[in-house]
C-alpha cells in the first residue's frame, strides 16, 4: 500500500512540476490538460485523478514555487547585521532573475490569475502577507522605524523590480533609495 501512495505522491510532484515550468514557459492560459499531460509525461486522465481541474494545478504548482522562493529570499535576512544589509541582501537574492526568467514570468502570471481566481488572491496574499511578517519581525528587531510600513515597501519594490527588469536595465541608486526607507531610530 505504501509504493502506491508513495507513487502517487511522485506522479502528483512530476505534475506540480511540469505545471510550474509550463506557466514560465507559456504563459497560464496557454497550459492545457493536454499539454500539462504530455510534459509531465502521463496521461490526461492522471491529471484529473490527482486535481479536479486545470486550474487547481496551476494554482497549486504556482502557490507551492512562490512559497520557495519567498523561503528562500527570506534567509537571506538570517546573515544580514544591519537594516541596510538586508536591503543589499535582499536585493542580491533577486539578482538571480532576469525578469524574463520562468520563475519570474511564473511569479506575473500568478499575479494576473490570481485577479480573476479569488481563491488563489487569497493564497498569494496569505504568502505576501507571511513574508512582510518575517521582514516586519527583522526591522523592528533592528529599530527601524515603522517596520511594518518600511516592510510592506520593500516587498512591493521586490515586485516592482522584477516586473521592470523584463524591460530593460535598472538604476544602480535603487539600493541607496530603498536603504533610506530602513534607516534605524536614533
Amino acid at each position: 500500500m505504501r509504493m502506491a501512495v508513495t507513487k502517487g505522491e511522485q506522479v502528483r510532484r512530476r505534475l506540480l512540476t511540469a505545471a510550474a515550468e509550463l506557466i514560465g514557459e507559456r504563459g497560464w492560459s496557454a497550459v492545457s490538460t493536454r499539454i500539462l499531460a504530455e510534459h509531465a509525461g502521463v496521461s490526461a486522465s492522471v491529471v484529473h485523478y490527482h486535481f479536479p481541474s486545470i486550474q487547481a494545478v496551476l494554482s497549486e504548482a504556482a502557490v507551492t514555487a512562490m512559497r520557495e522562493v519567498l523561503e528562500t529570499s527570506q534567509q537571506v535576512f538570517a546573515v544580514a547585521t544591519s537594516p541596510a544589509d538586508g536591503v543589499d541582501a535582499l536585493l542580491a537574492s533577486v539578482d538571480q532573475y532576469s525578469g524574463t526568467d520562468p520563475m519570474s514570468r511564473l511569479f506575473v502570471e500568478t499575479y494576473l490569475a490570481a485577479g480573476r481566481d479569488p481563491e488563489l488572491r487569497d493564497r498569494i496574499a496569505g504568502l505576501v502577507t507571511a513574508f512582510r511578517t518575517q521582514i516586519t519581525d527583522w526591522l523592528a528587531a533592528h529599530q527601524v522605524a515603522d517596520p511594518a510600513a518600511s516592510a510592506a515597501i520593500l516587498a512591493a519594490a521586490v515586485d516592482g523590480l522584477l516586473l521592470h527588469r523584463s524591460l530593460g536595465p535598472l538604476d544602480d541608486q535603487v539600493g541607496a533609495v530603498l536603504r533610506r526607507v530602513v534607516i534605524p531610530c536614533e
